[in-house]
């Protein structure tokens, strides 16, 4: 069989639970989240890494799903739109966003809410322009960008502070 055909197993921990799978070396891990897990709540936006519609979070840290092979996260514990809640209780982002208005179609916003935490994790943002700058790569279509800087910016002094 030609190597290139042949399936990489794959085993993730997606949202607390492990899931194994097998694909073609080339499926990035937004497809494999997609199609093979079925877990839609990702977005494919540009599939170049240029929109953060497809925004996941790997061991807390923000990565384009879009540009990241499976293969490449193999063993990864990965947290997508779908394990951000805990029970029936939002994250708090997930409510100020609702509190702020900051979504209208809701295309990004998974990728908004994903990059948010991450970028929170990562405390480097103090500033409104700190923050907006550092959320540049998540694109809003809609312009509700002020909304999601100001649902940030409230979780952020809500919980980071």
């Amino acid at each position: 069989m030609n190597k290139k055909r042949e399936k990489h197993h794959l085993s993730f921990n997606i949202n607390g639970v492990e899931h194994r799978l097998s694909v073609l070396p080339w499926v990035t891990l937004l497809d494999a989240i997609r199609e093979n897990l079925s877990l839609t709540g990702t977005k494919k936006g540009c599939d170049h890494g240029q929109c953060g519609a497809c925004t996941v979070l790997i061991d807390g840290r923000r990565i384009l799903s879009c540009l990241t092979l499976a293969v490449m996260k193999n063993g990864a514990s990965i947290t997508t739109i779908e394990g951000i809640a805990k029970e029936d209780e939002l994250h708090p982002l997930q409510q100020a966003f609702i509190e702020y208005d900051a979504f209208q179609c809701g295309y990004c916003t998974p990728g908004q809410i994903c990059s948010a935490i991450g970028m929170l994790n990562e405390g480097k943002a103090q500033t409104r322009e700190e923050v907006q700058e550092l959320m540049s790569g998540n694109l809003c279509r809609c312009g509700a960008n002020r909304g999601i800087i100001d649902a940030i910016m409230d979780v952020k002094r809500k919980m980071y502070e």
